[in-house]
């Protein structure tokens, strides 16, 4: 194996040839960036391992279909991204009120900079847009050189530096936003030596051999009987050969030499025999194997009949179980104000109170722009239009609750994913009705990237605050 090829060289020889050496060595290159982005996303070293493995087995099925002007290391930080969602997705319920305790310490967290930035860090990046990201991961997650990135970005080494300044600004807005304040220089160089930390010793093996047995297939029934009759072919030619050329030949050493031949071919002949016995077995086990298939398809339309109507009795249900939910989040609603009211003459507990119910709203709406999230990942980048189309990618265990709650919120954005420039301030679900506090009114908000917010206004109105976060009309809304 060269060591400088490039990565999509490593990539085309691994599809066409299935060169377990060259997947072994992008494994190697891109593990630590793939563990890295994993473990910040999911604060777990057990479920980091579990995406950066599933990560790489979607890169050796798909490593054939990728564009030539792919660049790896954006695909696979994307994947990461995608992969990461599903695990908080399915971690959700359990680490809720743990991931909203996290976001407010590290808002006011006191620590050195890279402990503030790093739980938001993924979700900045994710926040650029293509060129800006693929330009910080060559730039500062793979320390590139400038003229490196310039090459992979089909650009000058000035307008290469442009790009990543820029990027870096971005990243630093992000931050300021959320009360972090740091440099663009300091912010580049805290990245750059932190971002990327070794993975566990062992895990890029432990990959690369996952990756070939999840892509090395049985030889077919079709394949083990041509290679049998191939293999008797095989022994009838060269024997004859041999057989021609002892005849040809005079002279006791030219017979000798010949009758080595001769033996040697024989040889070769007992091992192809043997080799042809164990494929045709192969071939037998197979053609059981698809009988054994053909007899439960067969047994499986016999239910059909039976499926279509329990399906159509599943259909009614959930319409029942939809109207049901809707009456008792409207209950819930009208008793949440009656706590409200009866409290009013406690200050402490009508703050706690409220604290709760806004608590309770941005762990929903956050929920619910993840599913969304999930949803346009699945259908072309496209947004739900509806919560219903939504409803599949909640977590089962909270979906009840979910869609009570979905009473409570608007959607304000339906289009491409892509779409959004800006993610971080994007409003994609909002709260119906703002909530009166202490001195002034609250609203949820849900945003594209997907975070969840609580805004104040004084006076309950809330307009001018959201014009500079609505989707715009160009957006593909």
């Amino acid at each position: 194996m060269n060591m400088s090829e490039t990565d999509q060289e490593l990539l085309t020889r691994y599809s066409r040839q299935n060169a377990e050496d060259a997947f072994a060595e992008l494994v190697r290159r891109h593990v630590n960036m793939v563990h890295s982005a994993a473990f910040r996303q999911v604060r777990s070293a057990q479920l980091a391992e579990e995406i950066a493995q599933s990560t790489f087995l979607k890169l050796a099925r798909q490593a054939g279909q990728l564009a030539p002007n792919t660049v790896l290391t954006a695909w696979l930080y994307q994947v990461t991204r995608r992969e990461a969602v599903d695990v908080i997705r399915r971690e959700a319920r359990r680490q809720m009120r743990e991931q909203i305790a996290t976001e407010l310490n590290a808002m006011n967290a006191t620590d050195d900079v890279w402990k503030q930035i790093e739980p938001l860090l993924d979700e900045a990046m994710f926040a650029l847009d293509d060129t800006d990201r693929t330009a910080i991961l060559l730039r500062y997650f793979e320390n590139k050189s400038l003229r490196e990135v310039g090459l992979t970005l089909g650009a000058s080494d000035d307008a290469a530096q442009k790009r990543v300044s820029r990027a870096i600004e971005r990243l630093r807005d992000f931050f300021v936003k959320r009360g972090l304040t740091v440099g663009a220089g300091g912010l580049a160089v805290v990245i750059s030596a932190n971002a990327i930390q070794a993975a566990p010793i062992g895990l890029g093996v432990t990959i690369a051999t996952a990756a070939a047995l999840a892509t090395n297939i049985s030889v077919s029934t079709t394949v083990a009987t041509q290679t049998t009759v191939t293999a008797m072919k095989l022994f009838s030619l060269k024997t004859i050969t041999a057989i021609i050329a002892v005849a040809a030949t005079t002279g006791t050493t030219a017979f000798l030499v010949q009758q080595k031949q001769v033996d040697r071919l024989r040889g070769e002949n007992q091992s192809l025999l043997s080799q042809g016995a164990e494929l045709t077995a192969e071939r037998d086990a197979a053609l059981a194997s698809a009988a054994a298939t053909k007899t439960e398809l067969d047994r499986n339309r016999e239910d059909r009949t039976e499926l279509l109507r329990l399906r159509g009795e599943v259909g009614l249900m959930k319409k029942q179980n939809a109207d049901q939910a809707s009456k008792l989040a409207n209950l819930s609603n009208v008793a949440s104000q009656t706590a409200v009211a009866k409290s009013a003459a406690d200050p402490e507990k009508e703050a706690a109170i409220l604290r709760q119910q806004v608590i309770s709203k941005l762990g929903y709406s956050k929920n619910w722009v993840l599913a969304f999230i999930k949803y346009a990942d699945q259908n072309g980048g496209h947004y739900p239009t509806s919560f219903d189309q939504a409803t599949n990618y909640l977590d089962d265990n909270d979906k009840e609750q979910m869609l009570q709650a979905a009473n409570q919120f608007e959607m304000l954005y339906h289009g491409l994913s892509n779409a959004v420039t800006d993610p971080a301030n994007t409003i994609v679900l909002r709260e119906t009705q703002a909530v009166p506090a202490s001195g002034g009114w609250v609203k949820v908000y849900a945003f594209a990237d997907g975070h969840a917010e609580a805004h104040r206004s004084e006076d309950g109105d809330f307009t001018a605050w959201e014009q500079t976060r609505l989707p715009s009309p160009a957006s593909g809304q």
